[in-house]
Order: C-alpha cells, then structure tokens, then sequence
C-alpha cells in the first residue's frame, strides 16, 4: 500500500478528512520551502502537494503563475523540487509527498529516469496536468515499477465515459477540480460539488480530494462534507506571498502558511463522523 492510499485509509478510520496545502517549490524564496513542508504538516496538513515550477502553467490562475514566475527567478526545476522532498524525508518519514506539474520537464528528463529519482527522494505521488489518460501507459509503468501513484484531474465538464477512463488509470486519488478555468477562479457551490463527486464515486473507489475556490475553513467544511479530501491552493500561496511582499523574513512567511492550515484543519475537524 502507498502512502497515500494508507493516510486516506488512516483517516478514514478516524472519521477525519485528509487536508492537502499546495506550494510551488522555490516560492517565494528557495530556503523557506522545506521548512513551510515541515510547518505545514505541524499545523494540521494530512499530505503535501509540491508544485514543480513551469514557464507555462496553463491550468493556474494569476496567484499561482506569479508564484511559478517567483520560483524560475529563483532558479527552481524540477531536480530541484526532487532534491527539496529528499531534504524533507530527512526528518518526515510518515507524510505523504506528491509533485504537481506539467508534462514537458518529466518527458526531457525520462520516465525512467524521473521515476528512479522520485524513489530515491521519497516521492509517492505525480500529477502531471497535460497528460491525457489515453498517452499515459509509459509513465504509469515507470510509476507502478517504483510503487508511486498516479494523481488525475477530473473538471466538472468530465463526461461519464471519460471519468471511468480516469478512474481505470488513477491511483492514491481522485483530484475533483471544484470550479470551470483556472486556479483560484469563481465561487464555489458545494452542492454542485456534491454531486459531481457522488458522478465520480460510481466510477471508483478510490478517495476524492476537492481543489480550486478552497479559501478558508467555511468553504473547506462545505467540502469536506462530501469529499474525503481538499486541497488548499491559491489561498495559500496568495497568504505566504502577501507575507512577503510586507518584507516578512522566512519564520513569518511560516507563520503565515501555518496559520491558515490550522484555522482549515479545525475546520475540517469541525465535520461530525
């Protein structure tokens, strides 16, 4: 069993709801990544969703292109990202890692290659936004021969046959975009969300994790009530990066990114069983 699939299992038993904060790796500056890991965990996050930072982040909103932007200024690819998860295993054997990103940088690399680096560094999961599940045999048979899971989006516009296409390809979980366009975009309707998750679910039983329009802990409980995970994005990033541009050094960009997973996870917490 992954690691994912064993925290999803782990907080199913406790009637709790996975929380997974997304950062992009070098952003704002590359010293305060693995610490805001560490940070992000210890103020309630259930597993880490690294964003590999691209000079093309077609699915991102204007928060999280900045944030890429930042990144590249800084000199982050996608070694680098692998080398911060290997810095983070150090001292955080339990907490489940995935990498979000874009085709282009793993294909130059190699499945292959990407996928025994990914070991190494202690990865367990990859999402890549542009790969279609019909052209994902090769790097899926990278992935499953180093025991990593294979993360898919799924957007309300999903039609039924293409979610099963999904579901047949997916491991770890299913990533229920919330909202049509990018990141960070439009207002969020928990029972539209409720429904598209209850489509999802009659084509797998693998956990589903709700992002995109996840801004507080009301909006995550609204979620939380329907699915068994939620991702908090733009919120996040936006906060950590406001922190900065007030000229706050790394321990307030710290307390910027914790604070607001612990007023989610109370949140979440807040979902009765």
């Amino acid at each position: 069993m992954s690691r994912i699939a064993g925290r999803f299992q782990q907080l199913a038993a406790q009637g709790r709801k996975a929380l997974i904060p997304y950062i992009v790796a070098g952003d704002p500056v590359a010293t305060v990544t693995v610490p805001l890991m560490h940070a992000l965990v210890a103020a309630g996050a259930d597993m880490i969703e690294l964003g590999v930072p691209f000079s093309d982040p077609m699915s991102e909103g204007p928060v999280i292109q900045k944030a890429h932007e930042r990144a590249l200024d800084n000199k982050i690819r996608l070694r680098d990202a692998l080398a911060m998860v290997t810095e983070f295993r150090q001292h955080d054997v339990d907490t489940p890692v995935l990498l979000m990103g874009y085709a282009n940088p793993i294909i130059r690399m190699g499945y292959a290659v990407f996928a025994d680096l990914a070991l190494e560094a202690g990865l367990d999961g990859l999402l890549t936004v542009d790969i279609p599940p019909e052209e994902v045999a090769d790097v899926n048979a990278e992935l499953h021969r180093v025991g990593m899971d294979n993360i898919f989006l799924v957007a309300p516009t999903t039609p039924d046959a293409r979610i099963q296409a999904i579901a047949d390809q997916a491991s770890g979980f299913i990533y229920y975009v919330a909202l049509k366009g990018v990141t960070g975009a439009g207002h969020l309707d928990s029972d539209d969300v409720a429904h598209h998750v209850g489509q999802i679910r009659s084509h797998t039983t693998l956990p589903v994790a709700v992002g995109f329009g996840i801004k507080d802990a009301a909006s995550a409980r609204r979620v939380g009530a329907t699915a068994e995970g939620v991702v908090v994005g733009s919120a996040l990033v936006e906060h950590i990066a406001a922190a900065a541009a007030a000229g706050g050094d790394n321990a307030a960009l710290l307390q910027a990114g914790a604070g607001l997973i612990a007023e989610i996870r109370a949140g979440l917490d807040g979902i009765a069983s």
